[in-house]
């Protein structure tokens, strides 16, 4: 019998054995929380196939804070040896441990939204994907819908943080390109319970409209503050905001509010012809499925990640085994070379150039009408 087992054991695809280790870090705790509880959920969900290969996956929280996203990486690279990881989900967080991740040739999958992460690409950035939209795409829309509007100045108030460094430099030099004059720019931390100050700079200097440039539900802050000042311009938001969170605490002072981000806000409004709805609709049914409520758009980006590694995996296993460098090495590889991958959040064509791989299929242009996200006509 033992001869015979062996030999049935001898006739089993070598793949059918494997299995493929990733990590995942969110902050599912801490001032991040908005953001990381949905990305977190999204773990349960993401595949457990690629090809012939089981994935594995091992869920660390950094509680929002940076230190403890660098000692969680380097667990999951040194301890248990994973080939590439999901995360982490701040901007901060994610700058803190590109250096781990190029160092060990671990691909990261960051579903944050500082293009600084990827952008300008130097050796340590190509170990380094994004699965969110990066902030020239969604800027150039809020820019271009600004002009249609005839507004002439505009203020600016973000996180004193790599997302909202990225924005400022971004917008800054759109706003120029096309006749915006950016009047006013102030800075708060993700953890304050207060913008008043800012906020009374802003109003001081009268702009036509305002773009606030933060995440979850501290993107709310400045804006109501500024509603509650009396403030009546219009407001703009970065697809940081994009979660039920920020409507709930921005209340009646979100109403009108202007951003872009991906579709899944406005979903039913969305063309069935579109090659993501029924990517995001399967999503969010097993999110509802299993949790009860619906997902943010942040656990989607998470969720990409698993689709982005689900087609990459069998094209590295064609040419180095799982667990080693070579696998991973070629890991990247395939990642950066994905093609027309459709996804919850758009299409992704990355390149070694692109590591983020959204064009204008990635993006709506939508704002809030009696309390809902609603595509802007």
């Amino acid at each position: 019998m033992a001869a015979a087992l062996a030999t049935a054991l001898l006739t089993v695809p070598l793949a059918s054995f494997a299995q493929i280790k990733i990590g995942v870090v969110t902050s599912a705790t801490g001032p991040t929380a908005l953001v990381g509880i949905p990305q977190k959920n999204t773990v349960p969900l993401l595949p457990t196939k690629a090809g012939d290969l089981t994935v594995e996956y091992i869920s660390l929280d950094d509680a929002s804070d940076p230190t403890q996203t660098v000692t969680a990486f380097k667990k999951l690279i040194s301890e248990d040896h994973v080939d590439a990881i999901i995360g982490p989900t701040g901007s901060p967080n994610a700058m803190s441990v590109l250096q781990f991740a190029a160092e060990s040739g671990t691909p990261m999958l960051a579903p944050v939204g500082a293009a600084s992460i990827v952008l300008p690409m130097t050796a340590q950035k190509k170990w380094a994907f994004k699965t969110t939209q990066n902030t020239d795409i969604i800027a150039q829309a809020l820019v271009r819908d600004m002009v249609k509007r005839k507004i002439k100045t505009v203020g600016f108030i973000g996180f004193a943080d790599a997302y909202g460094d990225d924005w400022h430099q971004v917008f800054s030099k759109l706003a120029a390109e096309n006749g915006l004059d950016l009047i006013v720019s102030e800075r708060y931390q993700r953890t304050d319970s207060s913008v008043t100050g800012q906020a009374l700079k802003l109003l001081a200097a009268k702009p036509d409209a305002i773009l606030v440039a933060g995440t979850g539900g501290a993107a709310a802050l400045p804006q109501t503050t500024l509603a509650q000042q009396g403030y009546k311009g219009q407001f703009y938001q970065t697809h940081g905001a994009a979660l039920p969170a920020f409507l709930k605490l921005g209340g009646k002072a979100t109403e009108g509010t202007i951003l872009a981000a991906g579709l899944m806000l406005v979903l039913p409004e969305i063309p069935d012809s579109n090659p993501s709805k029924p990517i995001v609709q399967d999503y969010i049914q097993r999110y509802e499925a299993r949790y009860g409520e619906r997902p943010a758009t942040f656990g989607a980006n998470v969720y990409d990640a698993g689709l982005l590694l689900q087609h990459a995996i069998p094209i590295a296993a064609k040419t180095a085994k799982p667990g080693t460098p070579e696998f991973r090495k070629a890991l990247r590889d395939a990642l950066e070379q994905t093609h027309e991958l459709v996804a919850t959040q758009g299409v992704y064509n990355m390149s070694p150039e692109d590591h983020s791989g959204f064009d204008q299929r990635g993006r709506e242009l939508i704002t809030v009408k009696n309390g809902h996200w609603v595509l802007l006509h």
